[in-house]
């Protein structure tokens, strides 16, 4: 599916249910979303781990889809490096060598696309929980935003989903670096949420007291969107 027509979607489902497309969130379908997300939200439980993949079910090197706003993969800027801020006793900046140094998680979890498609790869990184944990996250923070060098693209989730066990800022991809094409340098990974929540090329973690939308959430995509 292409962006066109995920936007052909959107505004065919926003025009049949008699909201505006320019404001997902001020019509019927934006109380439908804040209806789905309090009960997702209400069914979620942040101790359950999802099953991890067996190995033999990885996707084949090549085939797992690429995705980026950018025409082309873009590029990390020079200087590149993690800003985490917000709602923090410790505002942090990290380069790649220092999130390498944290303690690693690895996953291997089926990806879920919207789109209908999934995929298995392993990755590995840094729990997001650990980064918190260093930041001195507030307890109060309940939204963490992310933001990425990838014209802008960026999303937000809620407390609970971001510091699920299961997720991760990845930096490695099937035992090697992660590529252009899915993230690099550094990319939001987890087992809860759809593949369009998974922000890639990373530049900001923000730790927010109340929940924002994000690139497709402010087009009308559901902001929960958990697995």
């Amino acid at each position: 599916m292409s962006v066109s027509r995920r936007n052909l979607i959107v505004g065919a489902l926003a025009g049949t249910l008699g909201c505006q497309v320019d404001r997902p969130r001020a019509g019927l379908l934006g109380a439908m979303d804040g209806l789905n997300q309090r009960v997702q939200s209400a069914l979620f439980r942040g101790g359950k781990r999802a099953p991890t993949a067996r190995p033999a079910a990885r996707t084949p090197e090549g085939a797992f889809p690429q995705y980026h706003i950018s025409i082309e993969a873009p590029l990390p800027p020079p200087g590149w490096a993690l800003a985490v801020g917000g709602m923090v006793t410790r505002p942090l900046v990290l380069g790649l060598d220092d999130l390498e140094r944290m303690p690693r998680t690895d996953l291997r979890v089926r990806h879920h696309c919207v789109e209908g498609w999934t995929a298995v790869a392993s990755w590995h990184g840094v729990a997001l929980a650990d980064l918190a944990a260093r930041a001195g996250a507030h307890p109060l923070a309940a939204c963490i935003e992310f933001r990425s060098f990838d014209r802008g693209y960026w999303s937000s989730w809620d407390r609970a989903s971001a510091l699920h066990p299961q997720t991760i800022l990845a930096y490695g991809m099937n035992g090697e670096p992660l590529a252009p094409g899915h993230g690099a340098p550094l990319r939001l990974y987890s087992a809860v949420k759809l593949g369009y929540k998974m922000v890639k090329y990373l530049t900001e973690v923000n730790f927010l007291p109340a929940p924002t939308g994000g690139y497709w959430e402010d087009q009308g995509y559901e902001w929960f969107a958990g697995v």
